[in-house]
């Protein structure tokens, strides 16, 4: 087990909760900080691109004075994910704006981030980097990340197709460093289960989407309330990449889910200027597979404290159960 200096002793439950497409926003990621959990947001969600030196100064001011309001709190760092990707041509000057505000962790998806990890290094800040297989993760390696991010089978959004049984003791083999585990994870026993598999932090994204901070619309938010496991298609259509969405929204959009082409990942596009496969995020809604679990929309502080709640509990069976 490995937790970076920055992270020891600021966090309430070791967990980030993920960078979501269009849905973090100030609001939601200075509410997981508060709570003890690290917040975080993808830079393109900041749009005009000028929008994103608003958004850090405010998140940075925010938790400053929540700090200094409640001395021996713990407040959690804060994320910003930049896509690595050849059309998102904001990459360098988000990444000249998260300097300025030296920005904690720094979450990198899509390339290996061999140019971006030296830059964030030199602030200070951390990389952690999305993964899918063996392969990625040890890219990642040799790029000089802090930590990999392993997105298993039936996380929300952009997601690989193995097991976290298999992929975590896998990636344990060769990394003793930090790991972060995303898929399906809604409760507080999920987070003390990636734990026992060896992961570091756990990685929730849905959840947080049914949350009166998420910047999503109202019906989105009960779409996942109503939605269970059976509810998530698992296709490339939406972006080039494979990722779970919901059936309802699939359906609210005229297709048909049993029925969907395959694209190509060419077609992927993160240009500043926004794309067709950006805007479809609005309609075709992302999230994973935990959505069974997810009975309403709760304010984030409330959720956080019943993850808590639940991973204390199954804690305490599990030391009753081995004696």
């Amino acid at each position: 087990m490995s937790l970076p200096e920055l992270l020891k002793n600021r966090l309430s439950l070791p967990v980030i909760g993920s960078p979501l497409f269009i849905v973090s926003n100030p609001d939601l990621v200075i509410a997981q900080c508060k709570a003890g959990i690290v917040g975080a947001f993808p830079a393109l969600n900041a749009r005009p691109a000028a929008e994103l030196e608003n958004w850090l100064q405010r998140i940075d001011e925010a938790l400053s004075q929540h700090a200094a309001e409640h001395p021996g709190s713990r407040v959690a760092p804060y994320a910003v994910n930049q896509i690595i990707h050849a059309s998102n041509d904001r990459l360098r000057q988000d990444l000249e704006a998260c300097g300025r505000h030296r920005v904690p962790i720094i979450i990198t998806s899509l390339r290996a981030p061999d140019e971006v990890v030296p830059v964030v290094h030199g602030w200070g800040g951390l990389v952690f980097h999305d993964v899918i297989s063996v392969r990625h993760a040890k890219r990642a390696i040799d790029a000089g990340v802090d930590g990999l991010i392993l997105v298993c089978a039936g996380a929300g959004g952009h997601a690989g197709g193995l097991s976290p049984f298999a992929l975590v003791s896998e990636v344990r083999r060769f990394y003793a460093g930090t790991i972060i585990l995303s898929g399906a994870i809604t409760r507080g026993e999920h987070v003390l289960a990636a734990q026992a598999m060896g992961a570091d932090l756990a990685y929730i994204g849905t959840r947080f989407i049914a949350t009166p901070e998420a910047h999503a619309d109202i019906a989105y938010k009960q779409m996942i309330v109503d939605s269970t496991a059976s509810d998530i298609v698992y296709t490339n259509l939406f972006t080039g990449v494979l990722g779970n969405y919901l059936r309802g929204s699939i359906v609210n959009a005229g297709l048909d889910p049993e029925n969907l082409p395959s694209a190509d990942k060419s077609t992927m596009s993160f240009g500043s200027g926004g794309s067709s496969r950006s805007k479809a995020w609005r309609d075709i809604w992302g999230a994973g597979q935990g959505v069974g679990n997810i009975d309403a929309v709760r304010p984030v502080a409330e959720v956080v404290a019943t993850m808590r709640a639940d991973y204390d509990a199954a804690r305490a069976r599990l030391l009753a159960a081995s004696g």
